[in-house]
């Protein structure tokens, strides 16, 4: 895996590659959660990228780990803004003609947006880890948890190992947003009726952050088939919480004709 650092419109941001990225070949592109970074998804993306014969990439977005801080607060609007300009502006400055999304909890609601409006038809598969469309209670209640465990507890030292000096821009940035009453309002089912292509979606049964209502909409509205796989004593991160289960899951999606 090469590490790499990637100008896109005046941004700086950090870009883990495996494989070549040129040839037309596939690329799969992970897109972290709202504390994630390009190097928590630690060797999934090569595991997938050689089980798959594709390449792969992971990037950690503004705000986070090695990438460029951002101002704050962030709009509350800011994982739309990703799917729609820094996620293709991206790809672009890659190269990357052929694409599968693998989004893991805001990762997740970046990709459905982003494959709903693909007019290029770049995304060829989607793979959505814990994602959300819509604000349940029980995330606000557990973000709220992650707030105190932040200011009184050990999450701020846990995350500055991988965050750095974007610790506080990655925390607060995600945090005050889900927070906001007036995120209360987000809603992104809107973008599932344009997603054309296979999605996979994979949820934990003990997700502290979301129900499985997220599931079932995603599956009723999307516009493609839609595979559901739901792991028992799973919490909100699959890949973490159940990791053969979700590696061999998203093998066989990805390698299915």
């Amino acid at each position: 895996m090469e590490t790499r650092i990637v100008d896109v419109d005046g941004v700086r941001i950090e870009v883990r590659v495996h494989g070549p990225l040129s040839g037309g070949g596939r690329v799969v592109v992970f897109l972290h959660e709202g504390l994630g970074s390009a190097a928590q998804w630690r060797d999934l993306p090569a595991e997938i990228a050689d089980a798959t014969g594709s390449s792969a990439i992971a990037y950690s977005r503004a705000g986070y780990a090695g990438s460029d801080p951002v101002p704050l607060p962030r709009p509350l609007d800011y994982m739309q803004i990703e799917a729609r300009t820094t996620l293709p502006r991206l790809l672009d400055v890659l190269g990357i003609e052929r694409a599968a999304l693998v989004g893991h909890s805001d990762g997740g609601s970046i990709a459905i947006v982003h494959a709903g409006e693909d007019r290029r038809g770049r995304i060829e598969r989607l793979v959505l880890l814990a994602p959300h469309v819509f604000v349940e209670d029980v995330s606000v209640a557990s973000i709220a948890k992650a707030r105190d465990a932040y200011e009184h507890g050990d999450l701020r030292d846990k995350l500055a190992r991988w965050q750095g000096a974007n610790v506080d821009v990655a925390f607060w940035g995600w945090n005050r947003a889900w927070l906001d009453p007036a995120f209360r309002a987000w809603n992104i089912e809107s973008s599932l009726p344009g997603i054309r292509v296979p999605t996979l979606v994979v949820q934990g049964e003990d997700d502290p952050y979301g129900t499985l209502a997220q599931v079932e909409a995603i599956a009723k509205q999307a516009g493609g088939p839609v595979r559901t796989l739901v792991l028992p004593e799973c919490g909100h991160s699959p890949q973490r919480d159940a990791p053969e289960a979700t590696r061999d899951a998203i093998v066989d999606f990805l390698s299915a004709r």
